[in-house]
């Protein structure tokens, strides 16, 4: 098959804006990492008009498609998982062309995971994990069971992926295998949810108040990346003010769901500023700097 895509390959990488070039096929019948297409081709360049094209070919009844996507928009979509697949596809990939072993580098990266990547990453599933704890607390008490398993089932998965990237790996698709194997905590709650015998109701109530133990005694390493943004400044923070900054753009939907959480766990303060309005305060948000 790499026969076959060669001239289409050849021709890019004879362009000096290609950093390099990857081949992912098809192993199986069922293969998500391909979008069960035959196979990828993943061209990385410096810089294009679209950040990210994509071509389908068909060639002797094989499929396949071309990612030519910019260096920028991959780094974004490793650095806040903006995009599973492009992980997955360096991790897997065959390289058949790499400018100045900028691929080789990029895995190393990958390897390494440095910490301040990590922190934003934490952040990032940390703020999907409790809106989606919270829906599923609501939804229980509203006695819709199997949306509250649902959506327990989903928080459990942003738990699962917290805890792979807090032992310094980038998750994959298949997350609980790797959780398996570097955190028994994590992977005993889902275990316990899936194969419990109890009533639904039953399970979702236990697992709530399992999770919930489990997420508290991990908030503040996993909210880092936030709570070091609020640090940064002397003065207290009004929400807009958190919203805007940039270093939160890649979880600021899920903002306030983990700022209204850090409260009630005290990790933040609030503090309150007069209006004009007689008896209405701004609120604003700090950490003490003695915790």
């Amino acid at each position: 098959m790499e026969d076959l895509l060669r001239p289409i390959y050849q021709e890019r990488a004879s362009d000096e804006n290609t950093l390099g070039v990857l081949v992912i096929e098809k192993m199986k019948p069922n293969s998500p990492i391909t979008d069960n297409l035959d196979v990828i081709l993943l061209i990385i360049v410096k810089d294009a008009i679209q950040p990210w094209q994509v071509k389908h070919y068909e060639f002797d009844e094989k499929t396949a498609a071309m990612h030519v996507i910019t260096n920028e928009l991959l780094m974004k979509w490793i650095d806040t998982s903006g995009y599973r697949k492009a992980v997955a596809w360096l991790i897997y990939g065959k390289v058949i062309f790499d400018r100045n072993e900028f691929i080789a580098n990029l895995k190393e990266q990958l390897r390494e995971f440095p910490q301040g990547k990590r922190n934003l990453r934490k952040a990032i599933e940390f703020g999907k994990l409790i809106r989606s704890y919270s829906d599923a607390k609501d939804l229980y008490e509203s006695a819709q069971y199997k949306d509250a398993y649902s959506r327990i089932v989903h928080s459990l998965h942003y738990l699962a992926r917290l805890a792979v990237i807090e032992k310094g790996y980038h998750p994959e698709v298949t997350a609980w295998s790797q959780v398996k194997q570097i955190d028994l905590e994590v992977y005993k709650l889902y275990d316990e949810l899936i194969e419990s015998h109890e009533e639904l109701n039953k399970r979702v109530q236990l697992m709530i108040l399992a999770a919930d133990f489990v997420i508290s005694s991990r908030a503040k390493v996993s909210a880092k990346h936030l709570l070091d943004v609020i640090k940064s400044k002397e003065d207290a923070w009004t929400y807009g003010e958190l919203k805007s900054d940039p270093r939160v753009a890649a979880y600021a939907l899920d903002l306030m769901a983990m700022i209204a959480y850090l409260i009630e766990k005290e990790i933040i303060q609030t503090e309150l500023t007069e209006t004009k309005g007689a008896g209405v305060y701004h609120r604003k948000y700090t950490i003490d700097s003695g915790r």
